[in-house]
């Protein structure tokens, strides 16, 4: 007969943290969010922090070489996607790995002959101002002018112009050559009142810009996540089918750290895969697996070898793996169970795994929860879809900005091995959606914020570190009352009045 779990499988929404004494000390400038990333032996460190226990997912709509310069940048990782060939994905990671901070590549690119149309419609894609104008319109051209918002009036222009014809030409451009160092850039910068400063190599072909509002970025990040050469640490995904192939290749580019891709992870092929990482590089290569939902598969993962196990099936916003296949767990006793296995583990064998939450976040508190049930980090794919710096269009839909967001599972992904099953190279069936989200503008201020809630929920906690949290939290199921209750009720809010179009009278 099958085995009947007793309790129903709860969601984040349905919990709620039940506030500690919080002390002097534990205020949120004080907590630390540090937190392993690899397992590690008891009174040993792990080989691999992240300094935020954010890290972005696995999804072509989410995580490039852009993302992971731009989340390592405030303490996180990113996980490049796998479903692309070889090659790309390796030279993704290579390029992340190669970033010098302050140096970034010009994504805004034209020829002279492009129109303002052409100028308007790419700002509107990047949201970038300043635009290259190369010989070839690409981002290592021959360097001819560029385009700044100060360059045209739309007002009182008919967008047919050419861009040749209101560029600020080279001529009148200060440039540096290549080799000259950030300090000297910025210092040129400053003494020339520049907002940025092209530089080219000795055949005039631009290789980088330089611009003033990253000067001020660069030390507004003491958080950033480096390895010991001070380049930013990159994760890449893999699958279970061409990783004797895949994972030299992005070895070779210098990825710290790789992760099945997988809806799936309670599999031979997982276990394949980690054997033959193992007998290959030994315990170089620090390889993530999952997705499980409760001890059993842990239990599988730890013994097959795995530096940190995913936990979560069907919760993501645009997964339906449930909806099509009826498999998965409600994310929060998914982490709860996950967490009570790890801990078992690690009484047994004095080897702590750390667990990523993988799903289920719907709003900014659900973070914090996840890691009271026992996560040490999350991995998010909705939250930094929204940002500039997911790799998606920004698009207007009725009036309001969007980004597009798909699912790897999904006919638009056509990432078939993530659902490997030892079956036919094709995607039988989607098990994800293609869709919008809000538009939500940069990844840093964004972060900032959610990082700032989380860190005054655990002060009034009183937890100083998320190891602590996870010792000392107390949480409690809610009624569907309780869930009314906790948000505004009971008044007529005012942006609700404004729309249904009440006049507010003065006597």
């Amino acid at each position: 007969m099958a085995y009947f779990f007793k309790e129903p499988s709860h969601t984040f929404s349905e919990y709620l943290l039940v506030p500690g004494y919080t002390g002097e000390d534990c205020v949120p400038d004080k907590i630390n969010l540090r937190t392993p990333l690899v397992k590690h032996k008891r009174g040993e460190e792990s080989e691999l922090y992240i300094n935020i226990p954010l890290t972005s997912a696995i999804m072509q709509a989410v995580s490039d070489d852009n993302m992971a310069v731009s989340l390592a940048k405030e303490g996180g990782l990113s996980f490049i996607y796998c479903s692309q060939s070889i090659e790309s994905q390796a030279a993704m990671v290579a390029k992340a790995k190669s970033y010098k901070a302050g140096f970034v590549p010009s994504d805004s690119n034209v020829s002279s002959e492009a129109q303002l149309y052409d100028i308007l419609e790419l700002k509107e894609k990047t949201g970038h101002s300043t635009v290259a104008v190369t010989s070839d319109g690409t981002s290592n051209g021959r360097l001819v002018g560029l385009v700044t918002s100060r360059d045209y009036r739309v007002s009182r222009m008919d967008g047919s112009e050419y861009v040749k014809d209101f560029m600020t030409p080279i001529e009148r451009l200060v440039t540096a050559p290549v080799g000259t160092s950030l300090k000297k850039c910025n210092d040129i910068i400053w003494e020339h009142k520049l907002n940025c400063l092209p530089i080219i190599d000795d055949q005039g072909r631009l290789t980088h810009m330089v611009f003033r509002k990253d000067y001020d970025s660069h030390k507004a990040n003491p958080l950033e996540l480096l390895d010991s050469d001070k380049k930013y640490i990159v994760g890449a995904g893999i699958n279970s089918r061409d990783y004797a192939e895949r994972v030299p290749a992005l070895v070779e580019a210098g990825a710290d750290v790789l992760c099945i891709d997988s809806s799936d992870g309670y599999t031979v092929w997982q276990k394949n895969t980690i054997d033959w990482i193992r007998k290959t590089y030994g315990d170089k290569v620090k390889i993530g697996a999952g997705n499980v939902v409760d001890g059993d598969g842990f239990r599988f993962l730890a013994d097959s070898g795995a530096d940190f196990i995913k936990v979560g099936i069907g919760g993501g916003s645009i997964c339906i793996t449930r909806e099509q296949k009826g498999i998965g767990r409600g994310q929060a006793t998914s982490v709860i169970e996950v967490s009570k296995a790890r801990n078992e583990y690690f009484e047994e064998t004095g080897i702590y795994i750390p667990i990523c939450s993988d799903g289920g976040i719907v709003h900014d508190y659900h973070f914090t929860l996840a890691l009271a049930m026992g996560a040490d980090f999350l991995m998010l794919g909705r939250y930094f879809a929204r940002f500039d710096e997911s790799p998606t269009s920004r698009v207007s839909i009725g009036g309001s900005y969007m980004k597009e967001y798909w699912a790897e599972g999904s006919a638009r992904a056509r990432n078939w091995q993530r659902y490997d099953m030892g079956g036919s190279k094709s995607l039988a069936f989607e098990e994800g959606v293609d869709s919008y989200v809000p538009y939500a503008g940069s990844l840093k201020d964004n972060v900032a914020l959610t990082l700032g809630k989380m860190r005054s929920t655990m002060s009034n906690c009183g937890a100083q570190s998320i190891s602590e949290f996870q010792e000392n939290a107390k949480l409690t199921l809610i009624s569907a009352t309780s869930l009314v209750e906790g948000g505004a009720h009971d008044v007529l809010l005012k942006e609700h009045v404004t729309q249904r179009g009440y006049s507010h009278s003065q006597s």
